[in-house]
């Protein structure tokens, strides 16, 4: 989806078709016209993905060639790659040395508490703090300074895949030391080697989430800011939280500290923020950074009407300045299932009110309904129609809704 949404906002732009490169074919760009995939089932080694962009570059030698990254792992690849690429290519990302002290939650944590960027309150947990001999007493409420249940989860979450065991879960919730003190175990027991985060957990539903998404040019200045109000997450295995039903609507405050501290540590490219209103104190925690587009980036491009591809190609491929930064103000909706669920499985119903008027406006978008794409493409439009078909059983079947 995070492909496929790069490469509509590329295609409505500027008219190209894009080549996508990934490890097996998957559903959202099948039979596309305006991406072309080939398929590299040894893509993870920084060796062979170096390889296939020289292969490309060579091919397009009188052409600029963008590189981009739609997820998390490629995305930090293509971080250690950037000064290897051939002449010919550009990108848009920080170096290694940035995107470890960003992508270790401890190393985030530490930034936000230098900036004043809220986030939840936090312990850390070293595996030498472990191995000591902790208990449950160590793990008290009157101990870390937080009520529970509480969030459990890696500070480096790319070291923390590399070492499975069974029941593995992204981010686990404990409903008491005891169970923390388990889930320590089942995490350093796999041989995980670094720290591991204890968090106090924000209450609310999937509608209490926020997105935020910057862009920072090669200078290092943001440029564009889009803060957006979650009314849905995904609940499946592989696609757990991802917000699936946004509405973009401005947050000065929460946006113009988050433009400063990108611009002090020159930071550049897409930035993603994971946010959650508290309505303990009406502030917004930040939980994490990403440091890419978000899967549900649609929502730039069709709900706020801001198109990201834009701002890349000006920035890194024409080389021109992109002035202010915009800090989007315009309210729209976006979604990636059908309205029925949103209609359904949202419980804040003020958003549904609001969404509902939006579309009555003109203001919805949503990704695949890209009629360039569809129109006499009839295997493409099946698939929309049995893509979003599925989204009621997915919805109906969840633990959380049963």
């Amino acid at each position: 989806m995070n492909a496929y949404s790069v490469a509509r906002a590329l295609h409505e732009q500027y008219g190209v078709v894009s080549h996508a490169l990934g490890r097996f074919a998957a559903g959202d760009t099948k039979y596309s016209r305006i991406v072309q995939v080939a398929l590299e089932p040894n893509l993870e080694d920084l060796d062979v993905l170096l390889a296939r962009i020289n292969e490309f570059a060579a091919a397009h030698a009188n052409k600029k060639v963008l590189v981009w990254g739609c997820t998390d792992g490629y995305a930090a690849m293509l971080m250690a790659l950037r000064d290897k690429l051939p002449e010919n290519c550009r990108t848009l990302y920080i170096d290694a040395a940035l995107r470890d002290k960003l992508e270790a939650k401890d190393s985030f944590y530490e930034m936000c508490d230098k900036h004043g960027i809220p986030y939840p309150t936090t312990q850390v947990v070293t595996p030498q703090q472990f191995a000591s001999g902790m208990t449950e007493a160590d793990l008290a409420a009157e101990a870390l300074g937080f009520e529970y249940p509480i969030i459990v989860k890696p500070a480096m979450s790319e070291e923390y895949w590399r070492h499975p065991f069974d029941g593995m879960k992204k981010v686990y919730t404990a409903a008491t030391p005891a169970e923390a003190l388990h889930i320590l175990g089942l995490i350093f027991g796999a041989g995980y080697p670094m720290n591991i985060i204890l968090q106090d957990t924000v209450p609310g539903a999937d509608d209490s989430m926020r997105v935020l998404t910057a862009y920072s040019d090669r200078a290092g200045k943001v440029k564009m800011m889009c803060f957006g109000r979650v009314g849905l997450e995904e609940h499946t295995a592989t696609a757990l939280g991802n917000p699936c039903a946004i509405i973009t609507e401005p947050n000065p405050e929460l946006q113009e500290r988050i433009k400063a501290w990108l611009e002090e540590i020159g930071f550049t490219g897409f930035s993603n923020f994971d946010i959650k209103y508290d309505s303990r104190d009406g502030g917004y925690k930040v939980f994490e950074i990403n440091l890419r587009q978000g899967r549900s980036n649609f929502y730039i491009t069709g709900g706020a009407g801001i198109n990201i591809a834009r701002y890349v190609v000006e920035d890194r491929i024409y080389e021109r300045d992109l002035g202010e930064c915009l800090m989007n103000e315009r309210e729209g909706f976006c979604r990636s299932i059908p309205w029925k669920v949103v209609r359904d499985f949202v419980q804040d119903k003020e958003f549904v009110r609001r969404a509902e008027a939006l579309r009555r406006a003109g203001r919805e978008a949503v990704a695949f309904y890209y009629s360039s794409d569809t129109r006499f493409n009839p295997l493409r439009w099946a698939y929309v129609k049995v893509h979003m078909y599925r989204y009621f059983d997915k919805f109906k079947n969840s633990e959380k809704y049963k």
